[in-house]
């Protein structure tokens, strides 16, 4: 069955997927969705046998169904190689009862790298199909760890160039260095005066101005999306949470059909969407908790089925879920809508008028697969504290969440539960160290990171050996109004 994807705000044309890839976003400012959701075509008991890449496979035929299987094996096989520093890719590991999916195990650390390491793969693909001659200007927002993972993946990549925003003072100092320092004659990296929330608004504004768009194609530039509102994103997400089912099925941890729960620690809901999708393409996923920061704003959604972002922008250690618009909430506000493309365009659009919107009770039983939790700072340090002083495993502060989401809430199901394990101790060493113990906030950010490996006993990690003496390479920093302003200067659009 051929797949094909829509708008959710209009009932526009549909696109094959390698065209959703391209544009990254719909003209009409709408998310691309397939227009059905695809049932997984192996038996549960054979996703015990596969490797990462033939998990990969089997689930990304069935979204991209306008690649052929020589190109889908040419994507899959570029992007999970000997750049990540396990065979296994996303390893799954028994911890106090729960068992972490660590999602961090490539090029920069963090769960971004798991879509993003083919993300170009298929872009490039996509555009070869398409017969595009324009340039592909990947044009991101980052709350700290897409920002890396995109440079890294299009670093250099012909055909391609990358413009990241990222908010100057509002991700860790280690992400900033790895963004700063970044090679490649086609990356682009400017840190804004604003929170995430705004350097997202921007690049959306900028998807949005055809004024924008014909200056661009009258250049030779095409915009794209890295980010996860792009579907070459969201897809390949889907694989891990397939793969960690077939994984529990080869340790012997459940029987063939035995529902999980899965913990997700979330701030844009791409990443717990891709475990959503997965349930239904037949994963026998029972739960699904949402975990937030402080910034609890799908927390509270889930509580009382009102989105409102009007609140204080809260600054936490967990800062890729320091997000109050949630972008990929869309797709699954769409769903519950029964597929209502004006519904839920009324709703993103009251979002961005009013700050806020709520949805019918309809819409609101739709959502009894989720389960909203969050956790606060405090709780956040004292998770990982406990869970190194009693099992010597040391977690990063956003698993943290996650961790204690699941200690709170999923724990006491009984279900055996999955934790997303988003990002490596190692990408924010301060905040993990403090809350192991405060005598090591007098160390500097490498002194920390060797006193991590000394008390872990986890090799440092070389995403991190590599921007211990990195050049900083990347120094322009703007206003949140001057985005625009910023790119056409970079791209040589300025009269």
């Amino acid at each position: 069955m051929s797949i094909m994807y829509k708008s959710t705000r209009s009932n526009g044309d549909k696109v094959t997927a390698s065209q959703a890839i391209l544009k990254g976003l719909a003209e009409d400012g709408g998310l691309f969705v397939p227009d059905s959701i695809p049932a997984l075509d192996v038996e549960l008991e054979t996703l015990a046998g596969l490797t990462y890449q033939e998990t990969a496979y089997e689930v990304m035929k069935l979204f991209l169904s306008d690649f052929t299987k020589d190109e889908l094996m040419y994507c899959i096989n570029g992007a999970y190689d000997d750049k990540f520093d396990t065979k296994t890719i996303a390893p799954l590991v028994k911890k106090d009862g729960a068992y972490y999916l660590e999602l961090f195990h490539g090029k920069t650390i963090a769960f971004k790298d798991m879509a993003l390491s083919i993300l170009p793969y298929l872009m490039t693909t996509s555009a070869k199909k398409n017969g595009v001659k324009n340039e592909i200007v990947i044009l991101t927002a980052t709350s700290g760890d897409t920002g890396k993972a995109a440079l890294a993946g299009f670093a250099d990549v012909p055909g391609t160039s990358i413009i990241v925003f990222y908010p100057k003072n509002g991700v860790s100092p280690i992400q900033e260095k790895q963004m700063v320092t970044q090679k490649g004659d086609n990356t682009h990296v400017v840190g804004i005066t604003g929170n995430f929330d705004d350097a997202q608004t921007g690049v959306k504004m900028m998807f949005n101005s055809k004024e924008l768009a014909e200056q661009m194609d009258a250049a030779g530039y095409q915009f794209s999306s890295a980010n996860s509102i792009n579907i070459g994103r969201l897809v390949p997400q889907i694989v891990y949470y397939v793969y960690s089912y077939g994984q529990l099925l080869a340790q012997k941890e459940i029987t063939c059909g035995e529902k999980i729960n899965v913990v997700v620690p979330t701030g844009n809901f791409g990443n717990i969407l891709a475990a959503y999708y997965a349930k239904n393409m037949g994963i026998p996923i029972e739960t699904l908790y949402c975990a937030s920061n402080e910034n609890k704003v799908l927390f509270d959604f889930f509580k009382t089925g009102t989105y409102d972002r009007k609140r204080e922008f809260i600054l936490t250690t967990s800062p890729s879920m320091d997000i109050l618009i949630s972008s990929n909430l869309e797709r699954l506000i769409y769903r519950i809508a029964g597929e209502d493309a004006a519904k839920t365009k009324e709703l993103m659009d009251a979002l961005t008028n009013e700050g806020e919107y709520t949805i019918t009770p309809e819409m609101q039983k739709c959502l009894e697969d989720f389960v909203g939790g969050y956790a606060s700072e405090e709780e956040t340090h004292a998770t990982i504290k406990n869970m190194y002083d009693k099992t010597g495993y040391v977690m990063d502060t956003h698993t943290a969440v996650a961790s204690h989401v699941y200690e709170a809430a999923a724990k006491a199901t009984g279900v055996k539960t999955v934790v997303a394990s988003t990002a490596s101790p190692y990408k924010f060493t301060r905040s993990v160290m403090n809350s192991i113990d405060t005598k090591y906030d007098s160390m500097t950010d490498f002194e920390l990171v060797d006193k991590l490996t000394e008390i872990s006993g986890v090799k440092v990690p070389e995403a991190i050996e590599e921007i211990r003496s990195a050049e900083v390479l990347h120094d322009i920093i703007c206003d949140k109004t001057e985005m625009e302003k910023t790119v056409k200067s970079i791209l040589g659009l300025e009269a």
